[in-house]
């Protein structure tokens, strides 16, 4: 196989042409947005890593230390454009409590057990600028389609089966749009907005954006900016990451980024992998004798 046909391939998160099914696998990993675009009918993806997170003391409640595994599975039985996907997170943490003296305990649980869909509501069509060939002007002017996004919305299900440090009064809903915008066949962007632990004391507003540039046909890096807002805290973080094409199915990440809750900076670095089971079967029509006599009538008759 070319470098040229890998290198096709290898748009796999970076733009994803008019379909939901992609020859090369298509992660969210190792940023924390999400793409409107579903991993595509028949298609079983498990996208999971470590993670270890540090910040100082300060007073009253922290969480000064936190590492465990995150791990999301994602699928689709019914449309290519709807999505079915879970996530998983078990973590051991160090809670410490700090007045006039300083304190602390280790407890170990799940952090997050959750379930979600999304649907494509809209996906963006691009002109095919390598078919023009009258004027070199017009075959390299920029698509200004590229910049209305594809657009998905999100439904999801935050339980209560979680460490205690974790729980709320009960099980709450999450609500999102997600939107994708591909400016060139190298550079997307993607935005998500959501309202999070619907109907509890600690009702969320948050968004992500994040930029992902394909360096080659192997190598993708990304930047992500991500804001969250209840009564209580605000976050703000930066992330940068890379991933690596191991193969078709296969994708390897790493990832860092700085988080500041209002008290003090946090350091998070992760690890990870994508890997898919592709059961995905294009689409056919069975065609009878009689439409096939027709097409052949309509050839000739031109």
């Amino acid at each position: 196989m070319s470098k040229k046909i890998l290198f096709f391939f290898f748009l796999w998160s970076s733009f994803l042409l008019q379909a939901q099914y992609t020859n090369v696998i298509n992660s969210n990993r190792p940023g924390f947005s999400e793409s409107p675009y579903s991993v595509g009918l028949n298609v079983y993806q498990l996208e999971a890593g470590l993670f270890y997170n540090t910040s100082k003391i300060v007073r009253t409640f922290t969480r000064p230390i936190s590492f465990g595994s995150a791990i999301t599975f994602r699928t689709s039985f019914f449309s290519e454009r709807l999505e079915l996907n879970s996530n998983f997170t078990f973590q051991k943490d160090k809670v410490a409590f700090k007045n006039v003296f300083t304190s602390h305990y280790f407890t170990t649980g799940i952090s997050d057990f959750s379930f979600g869909a999304k649907y494509l509501v809209y996906e963006q069509a691009y002109e095919d600028k390598s078919k023009e060939v009258r004027s070199w002007r017009r075959r390299h002017a920029f698509d200004w389609k590229r910049t209305i996004p594809s657009v998905a919305v999100y439904a999801g299900l935050n339980t209560n089966l979680v460490n205690d440090i974790y729980k709320l009064e009960k099980a709450t809903p999450k609500v999102g749009v997600l939107l994708q915008n591909n400016f060139t066949n190298q550079f997307n962007l993607i935005s998500n907005i959501y309202y999070n632990y619907i109907g509890s004391a600690y009702a969320e507003l948050s968004y992500i954006i994040t930029g992902t540039y394909v360096l080659n046909y192997r190598w993708s890096t990304f930047l992500e900016h991500q804001g969250s807002y209840n009564k209580y805290q605000i976050h703000n973080n930066f992330g940068a990451g890379l991933a690596f094409l191991a193969n078709r199915h296969l994708q390897i990440d790493a990832s860092t980024r700085v988080n500041w809750n209002g008290k003090t900076a946090e350091h998070y670095t992760a690890i990870g992998f994508s890997f898919r089971i592709d059961r995905h079967v294009d689409g056919y029509r069975i065609i009878n004798d009689f439409e096939n006599q027709k097409n052949l009538n309509n050839t000739k008759s031109k």
